[in-house]
């Protein structure tokens, strides 16, 4: 992950800004090395997502399941 979405992450964490989170996991997911990283953004993004009631819940859950991670 780099440096710039890291501080992107920090910042909407600190403004509780769900929305920004689910997006920013995802991408941190999209970018991860390996899989067992990738699932762990999946995750994150998908805990948030739920939580504000986003509309890529079913996406991020499907990925998930994909990744053989039930959610």
């Amino acid at each position: 992950m780099s440096d710039t979405l890291d501080a992107k992450m920090i910042a909407a964490h600190e403004a509780g800004d769900k929305p920004a989170l689910v997006r920013l996991y995802s991408q941190a997911a999209d970018e991860a090395n390996d899989v067992d990283a990738s699932c762990f953004y999946l995750t994150h993004a998908y805990i948030f997502a739920l939580d504000s009631g986003a509309p890529e819940t079913d996406a991020l859950h499907a990925r998930l399941v994909a990744q053989g991670r039930e959610a």
